[in-house]
C-alpha cells in the first residue's frame, strides 16, 4: 500500500499534496525504478478523494518523467528518477533571525549614512505618484531606455548645476538603481585586470570590495583633515582612475581644498587617467554653503556619481552616473546588459518631484533637522567625555568622529559596548594601511531621535567607564 498523508485543513490543493508526496519519494528512493503504483481508483477510495483528483496528479508526475504508464499494466516509477539527498551539516533555522531581532531591538545604532526614514514625504510622493499613474503614456510601462527617462535626465541636470556647480548635458547622466550600481558600471568601463586604481585611505569597505572585485590592484593615498592628500599622488604608476569622495570625505569628513583639486585634475591629465567623484552626502553642509563639484573644474576628466539614498530614502534605489561625453554610449550599452533600465515610473515620479521644488524643499528641512541633531550629539558627546576625546569631520553629512586619547576600539572593547545595548563603528574597518586610525569611531546621527542620541552617549559612557575598571 503507498502511504500518503494528506491534511484537509492546509491551503495546498490535495492535488499538489499527493503530486508532492509521490514525487518526494520516489526522488528519496522510497520508491524506486520499477514499482507499480495502485490504479487512480484504489488510491481514491483510499485516500477518500475523487478520483479525478488523483488522475491530475499522476498526470502531472507522467508529464515530468516521474512515471510511466503502460497500457493494460499500469503505472510505473520510471528509470533514472532517484535522486541522492544530501544534508545540511547546520540546518538553517529561520527562529533564530527572530531571537536575533528581539536581541538587538533596544540597540541604539550609531550606524552612518542612514537618513531619517520616519521623514520621507510620504503625502507629497504618494500624491505626485497617482498623478503620474494615471497620465503616464502607455509607452512608459514597456522597456525604456538604458540612460533612463529624458525628463528625470534633464530636471537632474539643472538641479546640480543650480546647487553642486556640475556642468553637464542631459545626455551625459545614466540613471542607475543607487551609487552602487553606478560604481560597478564605472569599473566595467574603465577596467582590466590588473590595472590600477587609487584611493582614498580609510574609504568605505563595500567600494573596496567593488574595484577589487573587478580586478584592481588598490593604491592607497591617506587622507587628513583636508581629504585625500594629493602631494603623495604616485609618479611611477599610470593609474586607470583616481576615487575620491572630496566634498565630504568618508569617513573622516575633511572638504577637499581647490589646491588638491588642480592637482588631481593635473595628475589626471598627465597620467591620461580619471577622476571618479563620489558625491554622496554633501547637500547637508551645516556650516557654510556646499562646495562645489570637482567635476565642475574638468567635465572630460571626472565622473560624478550621486543617489538619493541620503537624500530621500535608500529603498528607492535610485542614483546617477554623470560622464565625459566620449564614455556615454558604452556606458549606455553596460547598463543595457546589466538590468535594462532603471524603474521608468519612479523616475517620472522624481522627475516631477524635483521639477515642482520639492526636493529643494527637503534638503532645506532636512539640513535644519540634521543640523539640531548633530548639536545635540556634539553637546553629549562635550558632556559624557570632557577632555578623554576629539570631535571631528562634523560639518557635514550624517555622521562625525569622535577619536579618543586612550581608548583602542579593538573587536572585544566594540562587542564589550555593544553589550551596553549601543553600537558604534570602527574608522580602522575601513582603512587599507591598518594601525593609523585604532582610536576612532563614526558616529551616525541621521535616523536617531535627540533622545536616542543622548540615550546612546549614555550607555557608550557606561561602557567604556567599565571597560577601564
Amino acid at each position: 500500500m503507498l502511504w500518503i498523508p494528506i491534511d484537509r485543513s492546509l491551503d495546498i490543493p490535495l492535488i499538489r499534496q499527493i503530486y508532492g508526496q509521490i514525487r518526494g519519494q520516489i526522488l528519496g528512493g522510497d520508491l524506486q525504478f520499477g514499482d507499480k503504483l495502485p490504479s487512480t481508483r484504489e488510491l481514491s477510495e483510499q485516500l477518500k478523494v475523487s478520483r479525478n483528483v488523483v488522475l491530475e496528479a499522476y498526470d502531472q508526475l507522467l508529464a515530468e518523467g516521474f512515471l510511466l504508464s503502460e497500457r493494460g499494466s499500469g503505472t510505473y516509477v520510471a528509470e533514472g528518477t532517484f535522486l541522492e539527498q544530501t544534508r545540511l551539516t547546520s540546518p538553517y533555522q529561520s527562529h533564530l533571525v527572530v531571537e536575533d531581532e528581539k536581541i538587538y531591538s533596544d540597540v541604539i545604532n550609531f550606524r552612518s549614512g542612514i537618513p531619517a526614514l520616519d521623514e520621507f514625504p510620504r503625502k507629497t510622493w504618494m500624491r505626485l505618484s497617482q498623478s503620474i499613474w494615471n497620465e503616464a503614456p502607455s509607452t512608459s510601462f514597456g522597456y525604456g531606455m538604458p540612460e533612463g527617462q529624458y525628463k528625470l535626465r534633464y530636471q537632474l541636470s539643472r538641479y546640480l548645476l543650480k546647487t553642486r556647480g556640475v556642468d553637464c548635458h542631459p545626455d551625459q547622466i545614466v540613471i542607475t538603481s543607487g551609487a552602487t550600481q553606478a560604481l560597478t558600471l564605472v569599473s566595467k568601463l574603465l577596467l582590466t585586470q590588473g590595472d590600477h586604481v587609487i584611493i582614498e585611505d580609510p574609504i568605505t569597505h563595500d567600494i573596496q570590495t567593488i574595484f577589487t572585485n573587478a580586478g584592481a590592484q588598490l593604491y592607497p593615498i591617506p587622507a587628513d583633515e583636508n581629504g585625500m592628500q594629493t602631494s603623495l599622488l604616485p609618479q611611477h604608476i599610470g593609474p586607470k582612475f583616481v576615487f575620491l569622495t572630496p566634498s565630504h570625505h568618508f569617513p573622516l569628513g575633511g572638504t577637499l581644498p581647490i589646491q588638491r583639486r588642480i592637482q588631481l585634475v593635473n595628475y589626471a591629465r598627465h597620467t591620461n587617467g580619471y577622476l571618479v567623484e563620489d558625491d554622496y552626502d554633501s547637500e547637508f553642509r551645516h556650516e557654510g554653503t556646499p562646495v562645489s563639484s570637482l567635476q565642475g573644474l574638468e567635465p572630460e576628466r571626472v565622473l560624478y556619481i550621486g543617489s538619493f539614498s541620503k537624500i530621500l530614502s535608500p529603498a528607492l534605489r535610485l542614483g546617477y552616473l554623470i560622464l565625459p561625453i566620449h564614455l556615454i554610449e558604452q556606458c549606455r550599452r553596460l547598463k543595457w546588459f546589466s538590468d535594462l533600465h532603471t524603474s521608468s515610473l519612479d523616475q517620472l515620479i522624481l522627475a516631477r518631484f524635483i521639477e515642482q521644488g520639492y526636493l529643494e524643499k527637503h534638503v532645506t528641512k532636512m539640513k535644519k533637522l540634521y543640523k539640531g541633531r548633530r548639536e545635540v550629539l556634539i553637546e553629549s558627546l562635550k558632556e559624557m567625555f570632557t577632555d578623554q576625546m576629539t570631535i571631528k569631520g562634523y560639518t557635514t553629512g550624517l555622521h562625525l568622529i569622535a577619536e579618543w586619547k586612550d581608548v583602542y576600539f579593538t573587536e572585544v572593547v566594540l562587542a564589550h559596548i555593544e553589550s551596553f545595548g549601543v553600537k558604534v563603528y570602527p574608522v580602522e574597518s575601513h582603512t587599507l594601511v591598518k594601525g593609523k586610525h585604532t582610536r576612532s569611531i563614526i558616529i551616525g546621527y541621521g535616523h536617531l531621535t535627540n533622545e536616542q542620541i543622548r540615550e546612546g552617549v549614555s550607555r557608550l559612557h557606561q561602557a567604556l567607564l567599565n571597560n577601564a575598571h
